[in-house]
This record gives C-alpha cells, sequence and structure tokens, in this order.
C-alpha cells in the first residue's frame, strides 16, 4: 500500500495488467488486511478485486497455496507486488502457452546502482559511469502458473525457496526474457526514483506495449 505518487503500488501493478484486459485480481494479504480491505471497499476501478486474508505469518508459498485452493481456473498471472515493468502480460501468456509447461517466470536485468573504478594495478585511472543495466538475468516477480503447480509447495516454504526450484528441476519452469523497463521497489531510494518517473509523465509501466 506504499504510495507512488498519488496511489498506492498494488494499484499501479492492477491498472498496468489491465491495460491487457486483465480486470479479476485477487489479494493474498495478511499485514495490514483491513487497510488493503477498506482501501478497495472504500474505491470504483474498473476492475474486480477480492481480498483473501492468507494471515499474517503466512509464507508467500501458503499464500499461493491457499488462493490456488480456491481457484477454478487452470492458469493465472501471479506477482509479488513489489515492483513495475511494461512487460506485454499477452505475450508474456502466449509465451508460457506455447511450451505447455507448468510456470513461466519473467527473467529481467536488473539496473546497476553503481559506477565503477578502472584500475590498473593499485591505482585508480579513472571513474566509470554505472551501466544503465547489469549482465545477469534475475526473478522479475512477474508470473504464469497452472494450478498444478499446488503439487510444488509441499513443505508450504517460500515459494521461491521451495515451488520455483522444484519446478526447475523438472524441467517445469520456463523463462520469459523481458528487455524493457522492470524496477522493483525494495528500498526508499527506489520508492523516489519510480515517483520521479511517475510524475515526469507517461510511466512505462501505465502504456501498453505493442
Amino acid at each position: 500500500m506504499v504510495n507512488i505518487g498519488d496511489m498506492p503500488i498494488i494499484l499501479h501493478i492492477m491498472k498496468s495488467y489491465a491495460n491487457y484486459g486483465i480486470n479479476d485480481f485477487i489479494v493474498a494479504s495478511g499485514y495490514k488486511t483491513e487497510v488493503i480491505e477498506k482501501f478497495f471497499s472504500s474505491n470504483k476501478f474498473s476492475f474486480s478485486v477480492t481480498v483473501v486474508n492468507t494471515g499474517l505469518s503466512a509464507t508467500t508459498g501458503e499464500r499461493v497455496k491457499i488462493i490456488l485452493n480456491s481457484l477454478n481456473d487452470n492458469q493465472f498471472f501471479l506477482t509479488y507486488g513489489d515492483g513495475l515493468s511494461n512487460i506485454n502480460f499477452n505475450k508474456l501468456l502466449k509465451f508460457h502457452n506455447q511450451h505447455g509447461k507448468l510456470a513461466t517466470v519473467s527473467a529481467v536485468r536488473p539496473p546497476a546502482r553503481f559506477g565503477g573504478l578502472d584500475l590498473n594495478g593499485e591505482f585508480v585511472e579513472k571513474f566509470t559511469e554505472k551501466d544503465s543495466l547489469s549482465e545477469a538475468w534475475i526473478n522479475g516477480g512477474f508470473f504464469v502458473i497452472n494450478k498444478d503447480v499446488i503439487k510444488y509447495i509441499i513443505n508450504n516454504d517460500f515459494f521461491e525457496n521451495e515451488a520455483l526450484p522444484n519446478l526447475a528441476r523438472n524441467k517445469e519452469l520456463l523463462a520469459y526474457k523481458h528487455t524493457g523497463f522492470w524496477k522493483p521497489m525494495d528500498t526508499l531510494r527506489d520508492k523516489t526514483e519510480l515517483e520521479n518517473i511517475y510524475y515526469n509523465g507517461s510511466p512505462p509501466w501505465l502504456s501498453k506495449t505493442s
């Protein structure tokens, strides 16, 4: 519920999905459930939001498991709710369906946070600007998963510690490489940078990409 500009990040995320016609959302809540429920019950949106209290101490694996048990649909999108991206969700879903596996994770290259030093032995020769992106691929936090993923949540551990490694071992986890905009909100610095992008107009995560 932390704001980016004039609305909480969760609403930014929902609007980015809604750009692609995805209009039904389930929020697996725990901490401050009553605040989340009040926000969505007190405001009108062009999409449907259901808040499910999955417990204050539940792991991400437990939260996903609870939601999976209550769904009839065979597949759905999943995200952590702490990052923004201009991923084309239609293309992400098409990629997932073309490969016939149980789960697809968005793979992104994180923004580099620091500049570098060019060294000659113990001497600094020059400072280098930070690269816009690092070379490593990381979990971008936007998934498509099939309901059978529930079989991989055995010990109710964190989703990224149990289900994802188990899926990977069984060759059931694919990576959709996204090279466009992606940014997490892990720190106050991240929040400030996202707000600057938002207030400068046309934030990329609120625009539909082709």
